[in-house]
């Protein structure tokens, strides 16, 4: 008997989030990240701005997703550790896939709304860490306009956003001295941390679109024009939902 098709199962994971033990593991990770992931495969230019990472409790970082190198730059890059959301797709990347296997980052089943991944990613902002998430959903050279999730999910946990802007990852991962280690590689530009405001703290959904917008907004104008598609007209920003904290 022949059986239907099916999308790959996401890993099994406890239902209680064992925050020290993933740690101590990512620790390691780290470890070879740095010295055989960025010293093989990908090359990272700068790093600018990290000191607006909170040195503890819980946080979203937002970034515009380029290559699929982008978040191991951020995690490369960031004092603290932290915990990727991706398509569940990802674990099945030949070779690379084992990365994020090993991580344990959040699966997200695209294009439906992931009640099993929103409720680990408030399993590890309730934990006191930091969730990655990337907004357009999708790799593209310029942003395209973002989805609401990670708006939704800052509102419901009152956690600070912090904006990266992403630059030079194309091309990467590669083997060292082939053709893309010949430019100026990847950098990484950590802006200054918001929040919302308290009145749009849990927030409805007719809301939601606008403080997607607000925050996308500000995630562009650290990005040269050229990367700003969607969110090019930067008169069109306001931060009518948005609060920086100091």
């Amino acid at each position: 008997m022949k059986t239907a098709n099916r999308l790959p199962q996401k890993p099994h994971q406890s239902e209680k989030y064992d925050h020290t033990k993933l740690e101590r593991k990512r620790k390691v990770l780290r470890i070879l990240l740095k010295y055989l992931g960025f010293t093989l495969l990908a090359k990272i230019n700068q790093v600018h701005g990290i000191e607006n990472i909170p040195r503890e409790g819980p946080a979203i970082i937002i970034f515009n997703h380029i290559a699929f190198v982008d978040p191991m730059v951020i995690v490369n890059a960031s004092p603290r550790n932290i915990v990727p959301m991706a398509k569940i797709e990802v674990y099945q990347v030949p070779f690379f896939g084992i990365f994020p296997k090993l991580w344990e980052v959040i699966p997200v089943r695209r294009d439906e709304v992931d009640r099993r991944a929103l409720k680990q990613t408030f399993d590890v902002l309730d934990a006191g860490e930091i969730v990655l998430i990337a907004p357009e959903g999708t790799r593209s050279p310029q942003l395209i306009q973002a989805k609401e999730g990670f708006a939704y999910i800052a509102s419901r946990r009152k956690v600070p956003i912090i904006p990266v802007a992403i630059e030079g990852t194309e091309g990467f991962p590669a083997i060292r001295y082939s053709s893309p280690w010949r430019g100026p590689g990847a950098s990484a530009t950590f802006g200054p941390a918001f929040k919302y405001r308290p009145q749009y703290l849990r927030a409805r959904s007719e809301h939601l679109r606008r403080m997607t917008d607000e925050a996308m907004y500000i995630l562009a104008s650290m990005l040269p024009p050229k990367m700003r598609g969607f969110y090019a007209d930067l008169s069109q920003a306001t931060q009518n939902t948005i609060e920086w904290i100091r």
